[in-house]
């Protein structure tokens, strides 16, 4: 089961990016802002399979630590997906599907930043 869905960026190979397309059901490693703590997350593309370069997709996300971001994440959260120390795109949490994963106040980021 999916945790959450996500705007990606992938971005371009100028900006630091991969170089080749990456296909659904990739693995890079994720990277929220408030934690150095990094974890593996399966995107899953949504209509589509391959997301080239400089591209956006939204996708389902499953990660591999759950448990350890139980109670941290929001709707709105922005994160970083990354090939070792390389950032090659930029996340936007949409919509949270596993609700162990909600802050536990509930609260969302402002969605229009």
């Amino acid at each position: 089961m999916s945790d959450f869905i996500a705007q990606l960026h992938y971005r371009t190979t100028q900006e630091g990016g991969r170089e080749t397309p990456a296909f659904s059901k990739y693995r890079p490693q994720i990277k929220f802002d408030f934690d150095e703590m990094q974890t593996s997350g399966e995107q899953i593309f949504i209509d589509k399979d391959i997301v080239y370069p400089g591209e956006e997709v939204k996708a389902a996300i499953r990660l591999a630590a759950v448990l350890y971001f139980r109670g941290r994440l929001a709707e709105g959260m922005l994160f970083e997906f990354r090939e070792g120390p390389r950032v090659i795109g930029i996340g936007k949490i949409l919509q949270i599907l596993n609700d162990t994963l909600k802050t536990d106040d509930g609260s969302t980021i402002d969605k229009d930043n």
